[in-house]
């Protein structure tokens, strides 16, 4: 769980960095994978929100 969504970030980071189009769908797959680890233990679940809310604000500015 946990490497799957350290490669899902490192795929975000780059469609980020080329202002690729699966952007938003990208960062839909990464909430969800954070909501999942926090919910199953593997993450705690203020550093999933604070991941999150970091990931959602490079893909808004």
């Amino acid at each position: 769980m946990l490497s799957n969504l350290k490669s899902r970030i490192k795929v975000f980071k780059a469609a980020v960095d080329s202002n690729s189009d699966n952007k938003d769908k990208l960062l839909r797959e990464i909430i969800s994978l954070y909501d999942k680890a926090a919910s199953k233990g593997v993450i705690h679940k203020r550093n999933a929100s604070r991941n999150i809310s970091k990931f959602t604000k490079s893909l808004n500015n």
